[in-house]
């Protein structure tokens, strides 16, 4: 039996790709920072391995997985979320027999980081809104002549986001928290999840947020958009990429996409694909990845928590209600019901962190695993 590693187990992503490859007659191992976690219930993981978490030591990290990966004989390693950017330093590291399922780290590092993502994207020719550099004269040129957002290079979740109107003052640039200013665009939001095998597209999902928790979408619906389709085909193609690929984009009034910025990995819009075609689409390339019947999902327990608020909010409480008793969950599973019962035990390290910080869960979740300022000038660097 061949043995699947995945980088994480805490979100409800890792949940579907474990389900995915157990389906696929494959062994399902988790490493995961937390030592209880949403995948650890399941009865489709074999193992959960408590590693570092990258952002106390990163190079420990590192050589955890590869203890992991010679342990139990790993196959294939899939990056989950925002822990790609470390795990990609594997490529090289791995034994012959393992592959990895992600792009080199430089490539990774180039679509995180917002400022190059955006010049490589208009040097292709691909529409993303103008954008500088925090501190540079162009910056200031363009918050002069229109309304701007500021973003932190490696940010997510909307952490650290700022709206800025038209002549306003920009914050100063700090040198170790480097952020970019980018025109913005007015209308509707959308987001993709693609699976890519050497640039070629196996299959995209585009969808909409229909409830938020913050800046982070907790229920979300299916639409069609062949022009950001057309989008992901085009940059997939010119970066040769392999793995997960996601976009955030913005439409104009005309409905042209912007992609305002990229995720070299899953989001939410995984839940939308056949959980049996998963594990089949990360293993071959030629096996078709097909969507979900239903056209909208949701995470009950954070949209429970909404229209809980919206009581006292004043936020469309029925509406809501109707939506929450009638929208799928993308954990519910009657052959693998744990990690849907226990989730508010197996979550309970993000949502205490969330409480504490006076931050939704969203924003706090991947924390510990991302990537920030400190490890952009380390890899720099060259430092371990």
């Amino acid at each position: 039996m061949r043995t699947v590693l995945l980088t994480l187990g805490r979100l409800p992503k890792a949940l579907d790709l474990a389900r995915a490859f157990h389906a696929a007659g494959w062994r399902v191992v988790v490493a995961e920072p937390f030592k209880r976690h949403l995948a650890g219930a399941s009865n489709t993981v074999a193992r959960s391995v408590q590693v570092t978490a990258p952002a106390t030591d990163r190079e420990a990290y590192l050589r955890d997985l590869l203890r992991v990966v010679e342990e139990d004989a790993v196959d294939l390693v899939v990056p989950v979320s925002e822990e790609v950017v470390h795990v990609a330093a594997l490529h090289g590291r791995l034994p012959a027999r393992t592959r990895l399922f992600a792009m080199p780290q430089d490539a990774v590092l180039a679509a995180h980081d917002k400022g190059s993502f955006a010049a490589q994207s208009a040097a292709w020719g691909l529409s993303v809104p103008r954008t500088h550099p925090l501190g540079s004269e162009q910056a200031a040129a363009l918050a002069a002549e229109q309304d701007v957002v500021v973003k932190p290079l490696h940010a997510c979740s909307g952490r650290g986001v700022r709206l800025i109107a038209r002549g306003a003052a920009l914050p100063p640039a700090e040198p170790d928290a480097p952020a970019i200013v980018q025109a913005r665009v007015l209308g509707i939001e959308r987001s993709t999840c693609s699976l890519v095998h050497d640039g070629l597209v196996s299959g995209t999902v585009v969808y909409q947020g229909v409830m938020q928790s913050g800046s982070v979408s907790i229920a979300f619906e299916r639409v069609q958009d062949p022009l950001i389709e057309a989008f992901v085909r085009d940059y997939a193609a010119a970066t040769r990429w392999t793995g997960f690929l996601s976009f955030d984009f913005m439409l104009d009034g005309r409905g042209q996409p912007f992609a305002i910025e990229c995720n070299p990995r899953t989001t939410s819009g995984l839940h939308f694909f056949e959980v049996e075609d998963l594990a089949r689409a990360v293993i071959d390339p030629a096996h078709p990845l097909r969507h979900r019947a239903s056209p909208r999902l949701q995470q009950f327990y954070s949209c429970l928590t909404e229209t809980q608020l919206s009581l006292f909010r004043g936020g469309g409480f029925l509406p809501k209600l109707r939506a929450l008793v009638t929208t799928p969950d993308v954990t519910w599973s009657a052959r693998d019901p744990m990690p849907f019962l226990t989730m508010t035990f197996t979550t309970w390290p993000i949502i205490r962190a969330a409480m504490a910080q006076r931050a939704t869960f969203g924003e706090v979740a991947t924390l510990d695993v991302g990537w920030r300022a400190e490890h952009a000038l380390s890899a720099a660097s060259g430092a371990p």
